[in-house]
Protein backbone atom coordinates (compact mmCIF):
# COMPACT_ATOMS: atom_id res chain seq x y z
CA UNK A 1 0.00 0.00 0.00
CA UNK A 2 1.95 3.09 -1.20
CA UNK A 3 0.35 5.90 0.90
CA UNK A 4 -1.87 5.42 3.90
CA UNK A 5 -3.21 8.03 6.31
CA UNK A 6 -3.62 6.32 9.66
CA UNK A 7 -4.21 7.10 13.34
CA UNK A 8 -1.41 5.63 15.41
CA UNK A 9 1.56 6.35 17.67
CA UNK A 10 4.52 6.81 15.31
CA UNK A 11 6.91 5.33 17.88
CA UNK A 12 5.01 2.01 17.56
CA UNK A 13 5.26 1.81 13.75
CA UNK A 14 7.14 -1.26 12.48
CA UNK A 15 8.65 0.30 9.37
CA UNK A 16 12.15 0.73 8.02
CA UNK A 17 12.27 4.40 9.05
CA UNK A 18 10.20 6.89 10.98
CA UNK A 19 10.52 10.63 10.47
CA UNK A 20 11.05 12.91 13.43
CA UNK A 21 9.75 16.48 13.33
CA UNK A 22 12.89 17.85 15.00
CA UNK A 23 14.28 21.27 15.86
CA UNK A 24 17.49 22.66 14.38
CA UNK A 25 19.63 21.39 17.28
CA UNK A 26 18.44 17.77 16.83
CA UNK A 27 18.80 17.43 20.60
CA UNK A 28 15.18 16.62 21.39
CA UNK A 29 12.23 18.76 22.34
CA UNK A 30 8.49 18.51 22.85
CA UNK A 31 5.71 16.86 20.88
CA UNK A 32 6.66 14.12 18.43
CA UNK A 33 10.36 14.93 18.87
CA UNK A 34 10.27 14.28 22.61
CA UNK A 35 8.20 11.10 22.22
CA UNK A 36 10.66 9.65 19.72
CA UNK A 37 13.68 10.44 21.88
CA UNK A 38 12.06 8.90 24.96
CA UNK A 39 11.09 5.74 23.08
CA UNK A 40 14.48 5.38 21.38
CA UNK A 41 16.51 5.80 24.56
CA UNK A 42 19.61 7.89 25.35
CA UNK A 43 21.62 6.33 22.52
CA UNK A 44 19.61 8.38 20.02
CA UNK A 45 20.51 11.67 21.70
CA UNK A 46 24.17 10.60 21.85
CA UNK A 47 24.24 10.06 18.07
CA UNK A 48 22.33 13.28 17.40
CA UNK A 49 25.03 15.22 19.28
CA UNK A 50 27.51 14.17 16.58
CA UNK A 51 25.44 15.54 13.68
CA UNK A 52 25.96 19.27 14.20
CA UNK A 53 22.29 20.18 13.96
CA UNK A 54 20.17 20.47 10.82
CA UNK A 55 18.90 23.31 8.65
CA UNK A 56 15.18 23.93 8.15
CA UNK A 57 13.89 21.94 5.20
CA UNK A 58 16.74 19.42 5.34
CA UNK A 59 17.01 15.93 6.89
CA UNK A 60 19.58 13.74 8.64
CA UNK A 61 19.51 10.03 9.51
CA UNK A 62 20.35 8.07 12.67
CA UNK A 63 19.80 4.54 13.89
CA UNK A 64 16.48 3.64 15.50
CA UNK A 65 17.94 2.10 18.67
CA UNK A 66 15.07 0.94 20.93
CA UNK A 67 12.38 1.88 18.41
CA UNK A 68 10.87 -0.88 16.20
CA UNK A 69 12.44 0.71 13.11
CA UNK A 70 15.92 0.62 11.61
CA UNK A 71 16.31 4.37 11.20
CA UNK A 72 15.06 7.71 12.41
CA UNK A 73 15.10 10.49 9.81
CA UNK A 74 15.23 13.88 11.52
CA UNK A 75 13.83 16.80 9.55
CA UNK A 76 13.29 20.40 10.59
CA UNK A 77 9.99 21.92 9.51
CA UNK A 78 9.33 25.65 9.08
CA UNK A 79 7.77 27.81 11.75
CA UNK A 80 4.57 29.34 10.34
CA UNK A 81 4.65 33.11 10.03
CA UNK A 82 2.06 34.13 7.48
CA UNK A 83 2.61 31.84 4.49
CA UNK A 84 4.57 34.48 2.58
CA UNK A 85 8.04 33.62 3.83
CA UNK A 86 8.74 30.41 1.93
CA UNK A 87 7.07 28.15 4.49
CA UNK A 88 5.47 25.84 1.94
CA UNK A 89 8.68 25.35 -0.07
CA UNK A 90 10.53 24.48 3.14
CA UNK A 91 7.81 22.04 4.23
CA UNK A 92 7.82 20.34 0.81
CA UNK A 93 11.60 20.08 1.09
CA UNK A 94 11.24 18.30 4.46
CA UNK A 95 9.15 15.54 2.89
CA UNK A 96 11.16 15.29 -0.31
CA UNK A 97 14.61 15.18 1.32
CA UNK A 98 13.39 12.69 3.94
CA UNK A 99 12.03 10.40 1.22
CA UNK A 100 15.23 10.70 -0.81
CA UNK A 101 17.30 9.88 2.28
CA UNK A 102 15.10 6.85 3.01
CA UNK A 103 15.45 5.66 -0.57
CA UNK A 104 19.25 6.07 -0.43
CA UNK A 105 19.30 3.73 2.58
CA UNK A 106 17.10 1.10 0.88
CA UNK A 107 14.05 1.76 3.04
CA UNK A 108 10.89 0.15 1.71
CA UNK A 109 8.55 1.68 4.30
CA UNK A 110 8.52 5.10 5.99
CA UNK A 111 6.20 6.74 8.53
CA UNK A 112 5.81 10.53 8.75
CA UNK A 113 4.11 12.73 11.31
CA UNK A 114 2.29 15.81 10.04
CA UNK A 115 5.37 18.04 10.07
CA UNK A 116 5.12 21.60 11.48
CA UNK A 117 1.42 21.28 12.31
CA UNK A 118 1.96 21.33 16.10
CA UNK A 119 3.81 24.02 18.05
CA UNK A 120 5.32 25.39 14.83
CA UNK A 121 1.82 26.62 13.97
CA UNK A 122 1.52 25.55 10.32
CA UNK A 123 -2.23 25.40 9.51
CA UNK A 124 -3.12 21.71 9.64
CA UNK A 125 -5.16 21.68 6.42
CA UNK A 126 -2.32 23.31 4.45
CA UNK A 127 0.27 21.05 6.12
CA UNK A 128 -1.79 18.00 5.14
CA UNK A 129 -2.20 19.18 1.53
CA UNK A 130 1.56 19.77 1.18
CA UNK A 131 2.34 16.35 2.67
CA UNK A 132 -0.08 14.44 0.45
CA UNK A 133 0.94 16.29 -2.71
CA UNK A 134 4.69 15.82 -2.11
CA UNK A 135 4.50 12.19 -1.04
CA UNK A 136 2.11 11.40 -3.89
CA UNK A 137 4.46 12.94 -6.48
CA UNK A 138 7.38 10.92 -5.08
CA UNK A 139 5.43 7.66 -5.16
CA UNK A 140 4.54 8.12 -8.83
CA UNK A 141 8.22 7.48 -9.54
CA UNK A 142 9.13 5.08 -6.72
CA UNK A 143 7.84 1.90 -5.08
CA UNK A 144 7.71 2.54 -1.34
CA UNK A 145 5.12 2.22 1.43
CA UNK A 146 4.57 5.57 3.12
CA UNK A 147 2.39 6.20 6.17
CA UNK A 148 1.16 9.62 7.25
CA UNK A 149 0.58 9.05 10.95
CA UNK A 150 -2.00 11.19 12.73
CA UNK A 151 -1.83 10.74 16.51
CA UNK A 152 -4.67 13.08 17.45
CA UNK A 153 -7.87 13.53 15.44
CA UNK A 154 -7.90 17.21 16.48
CA UNK A 155 -4.63 17.69 14.57
CA UNK A 156 -6.20 16.45 11.31
CA UNK A 157 -7.91 19.01 9.12
CA UNK A 158 -8.75 18.96 5.44
CA UNK A 159 -9.57 22.12 3.54
CA UNK A 160 -12.65 23.68 5.16
CA UNK A 161 -14.35 24.38 1.82
CA UNK A 162 -13.82 20.80 0.63
CA UNK A 163 -14.96 19.37 3.97
CA UNK A 164 -18.11 21.47 3.82
CA UNK A 165 -18.85 20.43 0.23
CA UNK A 166 -18.45 16.73 1.01
CA UNK A 167 -20.45 17.04 4.24
CA UNK A 168 -23.24 18.78 2.32
CA UNK A 169 -23.16 16.02 -0.27
CA UNK A 170 -23.45 13.38 2.45
CA UNK A 171 -26.35 15.25 4.02
CA UNK A 172 -28.26 15.53 0.75
CA UNK A 173 -27.69 11.97 -0.51
CA UNK A 174 -31.05 10.19 -0.73
CA UNK A 175 -31.38 6.92 1.12
CA UNK A 176 -31.71 4.05 -1.32
CA UNK A 177 -34.57 1.65 -0.89
CA UNK A 178 -33.29 -1.86 -0.49
CA UNK A 179 -34.35 -4.19 -3.28
CA UNK A 180 -36.62 -7.01 -2.12
CA UNK A 181 -34.67 -10.26 -1.73
CA UNK A 182 -36.88 -12.06 -4.25
CA UNK A 183 -38.01 -9.65 -6.97
CA UNK A 184 -40.70 -11.11 -9.25
CA UNK A 185 -40.06 -11.52 -12.94
CA UNK A 186 -43.11 -10.45 -14.93
CA UNK A 187 -42.75 -13.16 -17.58
CA UNK A 188 -41.57 -16.19 -15.67
CA UNK A 189 -42.98 -15.74 -12.17
CA UNK A 190 -40.86 -15.54 -9.04
CA UNK A 191 -37.15 -15.98 -9.69
CA UNK A 192 -36.61 -17.61 -6.27
CA UNK A 193 -38.79 -19.26 -3.69
CA UNK A 194 -38.56 -21.31 -0.54
CA UNK A 195 -39.81 -24.26 -2.66
CA UNK A 196 -37.88 -25.44 -5.70
CA UNK A 197 -39.20 -24.03 -8.97
CA UNK A 198 -39.07 -26.13 -12.16
CA UNK A 199 -36.03 -25.35 -14.30
CA UNK A 200 -37.31 -26.63 -17.66
CA UNK A 201 -37.55 -23.07 -19.07
CA UNK A 202 -34.05 -22.06 -17.96
CA UNK A 203 -31.14 -22.10 -20.44
CA UNK A 204 -28.57 -24.85 -20.07
CA UNK A 205 -26.49 -23.94 -16.98
CA UNK A 206 -23.17 -25.17 -18.36
CA UNK A 207 -23.74 -23.18 -21.54
CA UNK A 208 -24.52 -20.03 -19.54
CA UNK A 209 -21.37 -20.42 -17.46
CA UNK A 210 -19.29 -20.74 -20.63
CA UNK A 211 -20.60 -17.38 -21.87
CA UNK A 212 -19.33 -15.21 -18.99
CA UNK A 213 -18.92 -11.48 -19.54
CA UNK A 214 -15.56 -9.72 -19.48
CA UNK A 215 -14.02 -10.02 -16.00
CA UNK A 216 -12.77 -7.18 -13.79
CA UNK A 217 -9.16 -7.96 -14.65
CA UNK A 218 -9.87 -8.10 -18.38
CA UNK A 219 -11.79 -4.81 -18.36
CA UNK A 220 -9.11 -3.12 -16.26
CA UNK A 221 -6.26 -4.20 -18.55
CA UNK A 222 -8.28 -3.16 -21.61
CA UNK A 223 -8.92 0.28 -20.09
CA UNK A 224 -5.22 0.69 -19.27
CA UNK A 225 -4.31 -0.12 -22.89
CA UNK A 226 -6.97 2.28 -24.20
CA UNK A 227 -5.70 5.07 -21.94
CA UNK A 228 -2.12 4.73 -23.20
CA UNK A 229 -0.97 4.54 -19.59
CA UNK A 230 1.73 2.11 -18.48
CA UNK A 231 0.91 -0.51 -15.87
CA UNK A 232 3.28 1.15 -13.38
CA UNK A 233 1.73 4.58 -13.91
CA UNK A 234 -1.74 3.13 -13.38
CA UNK A 235 -1.10 1.22 -10.16
CA UNK A 236 0.85 4.12 -8.70
CA UNK A 237 -1.92 6.59 -9.56
CA UNK A 238 -4.34 4.11 -7.96
CA UNK A 239 -2.27 3.96 -4.75
CA UNK A 240 -2.03 0.19 -5.21
CA UNK A 241 0.96 -2.01 -4.44
CA UNK A 242 2.89 -3.49 -7.39
CA UNK A 243 2.53 -7.03 -6.02
CA UNK A 244 -1.24 -6.70 -5.84
CA UNK A 245 -1.36 -5.39 -9.40
CA UNK A 246 0.70 -8.41 -10.51
CA UNK A 247 -1.95 -10.71 -9.00
CA UNK A 248 -4.67 -8.90 -10.92
CA UNK A 249 -2.73 -9.03 -14.19
CA UNK A 250 -1.90 -12.73 -13.88
CA UNK A 251 -5.38 -13.92 -12.86
CA UNK A 252 -8.26 -13.13 -15.22
CA UNK A 253 -10.73 -14.13 -12.49
CA UNK A 254 -9.21 -12.00 -9.73
CA UNK A 255 -11.80 -10.30 -7.50
CA UNK A 256 -10.40 -7.17 -5.79
CA UNK A 257 -11.77 -5.36 -2.77
CA UNK A 258 -14.14 -2.46 -3.41
CA UNK A 259 -11.57 0.24 -2.47
CA UNK A 260 -9.07 -1.31 -4.89
CA UNK A 261 -11.59 -1.49 -7.74
CA UNK A 262 -12.58 2.15 -7.19
CA UNK A 263 -8.94 3.20 -6.92
CA UNK A 264 -8.32 1.92 -10.43
CA UNK A 265 -11.43 3.70 -11.72
CA UNK A 266 -10.07 6.94 -10.26
CA UNK A 267 -6.57 6.31 -11.64
CA UNK A 268 -8.02 5.80 -15.12
CA UNK A 269 -10.26 8.87 -14.70
CA UNK A 270 -13.34 6.89 -15.68
CA UNK A 271 -16.68 8.71 -15.80
CA UNK A 272 -19.35 7.55 -13.38
CA UNK A 273 -21.06 5.12 -15.78
CA UNK A 274 -17.80 3.33 -16.57
CA UNK A 275 -16.84 3.36 -12.89
CA UNK A 276 -20.09 1.58 -12.07
CA UNK A 277 -19.40 -0.94 -14.82
CA UNK A 278 -15.86 -1.67 -13.60
CA UNK A 279 -17.13 -1.95 -10.04
CA UNK A 280 -19.87 -4.36 -11.13
CA UNK A 281 -17.22 -6.62 -12.70
CA UNK A 282 -15.76 -7.02 -9.20
CA UNK A 283 -19.20 -7.78 -7.75
CA UNK A 284 -19.91 -4.37 -6.19
CA UNK A 285 -22.19 -1.38 -6.71
CA UNK A 286 -22.31 2.23 -5.56
CA UNK A 287 -24.96 2.97 -2.97
CA UNK A 288 -26.23 6.30 -1.65
CA UNK A 289 -26.68 4.65 1.75
CA UNK A 290 -22.88 4.33 2.12
CA UNK A 291 -20.71 7.32 3.15
CA UNK A 292 -17.73 5.72 1.44
CA UNK A 293 -19.62 5.40 -1.86
CA UNK A 294 -21.13 8.89 -1.71
CA UNK A 295 -17.76 10.53 -1.09
CA UNK A 296 -16.03 8.71 -3.96
CA UNK A 297 -18.96 9.41 -6.29
CA UNK A 298 -18.83 13.11 -5.34
CA UNK A 299 -15.22 13.37 -6.55
CA UNK A 300 -15.85 11.34 -9.72
CA UNK A 301 -18.83 13.53 -10.65
CA UNK A 302 -16.61 16.59 -10.11
CA UNK A 303 -13.95 14.91 -12.32
CA UNK A 304 -11.48 15.28 -9.47
CA UNK A 305 -9.29 12.21 -9.84
CA UNK A 306 -6.44 12.62 -7.34
CA UNK A 307 -6.65 9.44 -5.26
CA UNK A 308 -4.67 10.91 -2.38
CA UNK A 309 -6.91 13.94 -2.06
CA UNK A 310 -9.96 11.67 -2.15
CA UNK A 311 -8.34 9.67 0.64
CA UNK A 312 -7.93 12.86 2.68
CA UNK A 313 -11.70 13.30 2.60
CA UNK A 314 -12.38 9.61 3.28
CA UNK A 315 -10.09 9.69 6.32
CA UNK A 316 -11.78 12.85 7.61
CA UNK A 317 -15.10 10.99 7.60
CA UNK A 318 -13.66 7.78 9.14
CA UNK A 319 -13.93 5.76 5.93
CA UNK A 320 -11.65 3.16 4.39
CA UNK A 321 -9.12 4.59 1.93
CA UNK A 322 -8.94 3.90 -1.78
CA UNK A 323 -6.42 1.22 -2.56
CA UNK A 324 -6.28 0.25 1.13
CA UNK A 325 -5.94 -3.38 2.13
CA UNK A 326 -7.63 -3.65 5.52
CA UNK A 327 -9.45 -6.24 7.57
CA UNK A 328 -12.71 -4.62 6.48
CA UNK A 329 -11.79 -4.92 2.80
CA UNK A 330 -9.42 -7.91 2.45
CA UNK A 331 -7.81 -8.66 -0.89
Amino acid sequence: MPLQIIRNDITKMRVDAIVNAANTSLLGGGGVDGCIHRAAGPELLAECRTLGGCETGRAKLTKGYRLPCRYVIHTVGPVWRDGRHGERALLVSCYRTSLELAQAHDCRSVAFPLISSGVYGYPADQALAAAVETIGAFLRESDMEVYLVIFDRAAYRIDAELYGAVAACLGSAPAEAAAPPCAPDAAAGPVCSSSRAPLHAAPDLADAVERLDESFSQMLLRKIDESGMTDAACYRRANVDRKLFSKIRSDAGYRPSKPTALAFAVALELPLAETRELLMKAGFALSHSSKFDVIVEYFIKARHYDVNEINEALFAFDQCLLGAQTAAWPE
